[in-house]
């Protein structure tokens, strides 16, 4: 198990490594930037102007990934390795998720027998380590604990116990080297599914108290780590000796959690303003541009080229948008208008379809931002991200994923942002709710 995990693990980290290692080096010239983007030729939302949603449209795009999603990709054993991110959980996340769409709930019987036909193989067989909740079983169990909820199956209650068998390794301090804290392997990750967990189910996963040891470790880990590198914030963290700031594995998902837990700022005030302060360095490290360093070692450079949720704003607004809803500064509000513009000129990215590294994770900040601001500019510019996904010149000219039908590099998440097109003002992030305050 061990060793699949680290295979995983292996082939993520090299795959986000390889979109690093050239923007760390160089500057590319204007022709090389097209490389990475297709040029935006949509004009933008004129203020007045109607807008319009061909629902059928986009029901009929939903159904054509589905019917793609389910020739190209069985489930079976052989495809579980990578979990939610890029195995059969994460389909079986996909069909869960229109589940729950009213605007598609003719077709709820059938995604939640398809929900389950995918999660059945992860149950039968690792995903990975046990305590990833992106790439391992734990993802897995918390999607059956709700899937087995919502389908009447009494094994739901199992699932939850066994999902919560796995607390008290998150409280060793060591308990990865490789870097415990961020969201695909870590703390977050853990906490990011209790809190998801805890909203589908409509009740609490873990008691306040439970969650709160889970921060203060984190807190600490984030600080002593801090010390020990002399970072010019409290708090620090790192994913195999990188200093990531973005949500894949960096700081901006840990601070998003750490906000996001219930009654954690009030009751470890220490923490909090820790917390704060370490908000406040990342915001600071906004380019004129609007884009985020992907890493510290990266922190001064002229350039940062990468516009993924994995790294960059797609990902990092997040944090600012969770942090708008905490402290209320319009400076986090500002920070998310000047990401959003940056995602509109080059976000339609040639890497894909995807939510990691591709258009429907540039398309889901609009969404963000209409859920924050009621402007229809941001719904008519996610309209036109997901109008282009169906362009010949993005059919023609993409790049295909390594794992083209998975809810994190391919079709499956691009199914989850075209059906929160359908039903905007319930639009969110998969694990990514920076609405909802947990209190039952």
């Amino acid at each position: 198990m061990r060793r699949s995990f680290e295979k995983i693990t292996s082939t993520v980290l090299r795959t986000f490594k390889s979109l690093l290692t050239v923007d760390l080096l160089s500057t590319l010239t204007v022709e090389e930037k097209m490389v990475r983007f297709f040029v935006n030729g949509y004009e933008d939302h004129k203020p007045g102007e109607p807008l319009t949603l061909d629902k059928e449209e986009v029901t009929a795009q939903i159904n054509d990934h589905i019917n793609n999603i389910t020739k190209r990709l069985s489930p079976s054993r052989k495809n579980v390795d990578g979990g939610l991110y890029v195995g059969v959980t994460g389909v079986s996340y996909m069909f869960y998720y229109l589940s729950k769409n009213p605007v598609l709930s003719e077709n709820k019987s059938m995604y939640l027998k398809q929900a389950l036909d995918y999660l059945k193989p992860a149950l039968e067989v690792s995903a990975g380590d046990k305590t990833s909740f992106l790439l391992g079983d734990a993802g897995t169990y918390s999607l059956a604990t709700v899937l087995y909820k919502e389908t009447g199956n009494e094994s739901s209650a199992e699932m939850l116990k066994t999902y919560k068998s796995l607390y008290t390794q998150y409280l060793n301090p060591k308990f990865l080297k490789c870097g415990g804290d961020e969201f695909f392997v870590g703390r977050a990750g853990y906490l990011a599914g209790a809190l998801w967990m805890s909203r589908e189910l409509k009740t609490p996963v873990f008691t306040n108290e439970e969650m709160y040891k889970i921060c203060d470790v984190i807190v600490a880990s984030g600080k002593e780590y801090s010390t020990k590198h002399k970072s010019p914030c409290p708090l620090m963290y790192h994913y195999y000796n990188t200093q990531y700031l973005g949500a894949a594995h960096g700081m901006s998902f840990i601070l998003q959690i750490l906000l996001s837990i219930p009654g954690y700022l009030t009751y470890n005030k220490t923490a909090a303003q820790d917390i704060k302060e370490t908000v406040e360095y990342l915001a600071s490290l906004q380019t004129e541009e609007g884009n985020w360093p992907c890493c510290m070692e990266e922190v001064g450079q002229p350039d940062h080229k990468l516009v993924h949720w994995c790294h960059g704003a797609p990902g990092t607004i997040y944090t600012m948008a969770k942090a708008y809803l905490v402290y209320r500064d319009q400076r986090y509000i500002d920070a998310m208008v000047k990401a959003s513009d940056l995602v509109w000129e080059r976000g339609l990215l040639r890497k894909g379809p995807g939510i990691c590294h591709g258009v429907a994770g540039n398309g889901y900040v609009f969404l963000l931002l209409y859920r924050i601001t009621g402007d229809d500019k941001y719904l008519h510019r996610a309209k036109m991200f997901a109008d282009f996904m169906v362009s010949e010149e993005f059919v023609r000219d993409a790049r295909l994923p390594d794992n083209p039908e998975s809810l994190y590099e391919g079709t499956a998440g691009t199914v989850c942002f075209l059906a929160d097109l359908l039903l905007p003002d319930k639009a969110e992030f998969p694990f990514q709710d920076v609405f909802s305050t947990y209190s039952f």
